[in-house]
């Protein structure tokens, strides 16, 4: 019984973070497919959930597509980096918040529902802290996911063509739209018709969530639905911030190739800051051990021809925030 509780655990974990089920009865569909039955998937999925494995099952938004975010850093006296911290991890905007091994040493994700939210957030941490930041908005996006095989395999994924496409704006959202989006940052309830009791929260019937989320998954609004792990709960606790300075002109070239990389969880251009941020060119690199990243990160740059540019890693030390982001 404990065996097949495990197996069980694992395809929820690893195979549905993607594809998943988008029908009136999506956990009836996961069983099947599982050979179980459907009590066992929701009692396993919640279980998870409270295990801390999984954030949710449901959307990730691709960035910018319907609000406004950043990443963003300060450097933090060392003795008032954890007060600064949790003061940052107060703003609902922020949705990570992660100490690095940096002068730079707090990095952390703001989101809103538009602009002008972002720029007030951002203003609003700037004076309740008291330290100047970078701000570092998504300039291109090579390959954005956050899933994770946990058998090695995973799917091929394309790297995008290596040609720079500036980012579209954010697509307006109609009143239902907005509630639909603040319905799903909670993630699906798991009972047996979970899109129909979203459906009641918004206002509208399940014919018209399930069709709305569909098309926002094929316009690439909706990034992936499905599982969303917690990395670091299913053992990959070294996950490391590669940044390089790369020549504007090679950019493309370079972020495409990475973005191919099975080790490569997120690949983007991000603007230089002058003088205090020289690099523009960002990846991340999950790992179940320091020194794991540590030789794929060095492999990658011989292997890939990156050794000729300026570079720094930044490996995560401390998380003092982890969550979905949100909208409103």
């Amino acid at each position: 019984m404990l065996m097949r509780e495990q197996a069980l655990d694992f395809r929820l974990l690893n195979d549905f973070q993607r594809n998943f089920p988008l029908c009136p009865a999506p956990f009836a569909e996961l069983a099947a497919r599982l050979g179980v039955a459907e009590g066992a998937v929701l009692r396993m999925l919640e279980q998870l959930r409270r295990d801390g494995k999984i954030a949710r099952v449901g959307a990730v938004f691709a960035p910018n597509r319907i609000g406004a975010s950043t990443l963003a850093a300060m450097a933090v006296a060392p003795e008032k980096l954890r007060t600064v911290a949790e003061t940052i991890s107060r703003f609902p905007e922020v949705n990570h918040n992660y100490e690095r091994e940096h002068r730079y040493n707090l990095w952390f994700v703001v989101t809103a529902g538009s602009e002008g939210r972002l720029q007030a957030a951002l203003g609003a941490i700037e004076q309740a802290v008291g330290y100047p930041m970078l701000k570092l908005p998504l300039v291109q996006e090579y390959h954005i996911d956050l899933g994770f095989s946990l058998d090695g395999k995973g799917e091929k994924r394309q790297a995008r063509l290596p040609s720079y496409t500036p980012l579209t704006l954010p697509t307006p959202l109609g009143e239902l739209e907005r509630r639909l989006v603040i319905a799903l940052q909670e993630g699906l309830p798991l009972f047996i018709r979970p899109f129909q009791i979203l459906a009641s929260r918004v206002g509208c019937d399940e014919s018209e969530v399930l069709e709305r989320i569909s098309r926002w998954c094929e316009e690439g609004i909706i990034k992936r639905f499905g599982v969303v792990v917690r990395h670091h709960e299913l053992g990959y606790t070294a996950n490391a911030m590669l940044v390089h300075n790369i020549p504007d002109a090679l950019i493309g070239k370079f972020a495409a190739t990475l973005a191919h990389e099975p080790g490569v969880t997120l690949c983007y251009q991000r603007p230089r800051v002058l003088p205090e941020w020289p690099y523009n060119l960002f990846c991340m690199i999950h790992g179940q051990a320091r020194e794991d990243v540590e030789a794929k990160i060095a492999e990658l740059r011989a292997r890939l021809k990156l050794t000729d540019f300026a570079h720094d890693t930044l490996f995560s030390i401390t998380r003092f925030k982890q969550t979905g982001a949100r909208y409103a």
